[in-house]
């Protein structure tokens, strides 16, 4: 069976994939791995994208003999899937980054996105009703906000410093086999901007790379809102 594999984006639970796990598993296999700093029972620490990606790429050789038919990732999963189909012994033949970071931002930005992010995190953790409720307007729908509760609970601030520093990192971008097909769907509001220009060098380095730009979206809207939306684009992609 052709395995699909769906990563999610930071502070977003992996049960944000439910509904494209449930479509796909018709015809694949899925594996949703839940990323470190992501644990919603234990405490992790997450290090760094290079150390995500190695440790799927090591649960791939072990299970799949690293051969993936469908790599997916939403934000920083996009940026992971970006590094693993780069990795020697893994074989991707539809790579989908949906508002993939592959751009790295001044310093003083990084700070100010660590300090805003350990606000959010802080404040959910005592259920602040004004975090929770812009949570579910611009962040996720209200059925996946308990688990991200969950992650907020035992997320690490060390880890929300890593996750920043790493996926804001300088990005190499690297020119794929030409038969693995790619597909970058990003918005146009606010932090999408970053996706824009990723998206473009990527094509630069893949000239097979698809660019769907859906314009008035923020970032990760399609996925986390309209997910009916996002599969059909995803499965055209595959299948076509």
């Amino acid at each position: 069976m052709k395995r699909n594999k769906l990563i999610h984006g930071m502070l977003t639970p992996w049960q944000i994939w439910e509904d494209a796990a449930a479509y796909f598993s018709r015809e694949y296999c899925v594996v949703i791995p839940e990323l470190d700093g992501h644990t919603e029972d234990v405490t992790s620490r997450f290090l760094s994208v290079k150390n995500e990606a190695a440790q799927i790429k090591e649960y791939l050789l072990k299970n799949f003999k690293g051969k993936i038919h469908a790599l997916c990732g939403l934000s920083m999963g996009g940026r992971i899937a970006a590094v693993l189909a780069g990795m020697e012994e893994i074989s991707v033949k539809y790579l989908i980054l949906d508002g993939a970071p592959l751009d790295t931002v001044p310093g003083f930005v990084r700070e100010i996105m660590k300090k805003n992010y350990l606000k959010i995190i802080a404040k959910s953790r005592l259920r602040d009703p004004k975090v929770i409720e812009n949570c579910k307007r611009v962040f996720l729908p209200e059925r996946y906000l308990p688990y991200f509760l969950k992650i907020a609970d035992h997320m690490e601030m060390q880890s929300v410093r890593n996750i920043i520093d790493s996926v804001f990192a300088l990005f190499e971008y690297k020119t794929y086999s030409s038969d693995m097909k790619i597909l970058f769907m990003h918005g146009t509001k606010g932090n999408e901007m970053v996706s824009r220009k990723a998206a473009k060098n990527m094509k630069k380095a893949n000239m097979q790379t698809e660019i769907h730009c859906f314009k008035g979206y923020a970032h990760a809207q399609l996925a986390c809102f309209e997910i009916n939306k996002w599969i059909a684009e995803v499965s055209v992609f595959i299948t076509s």
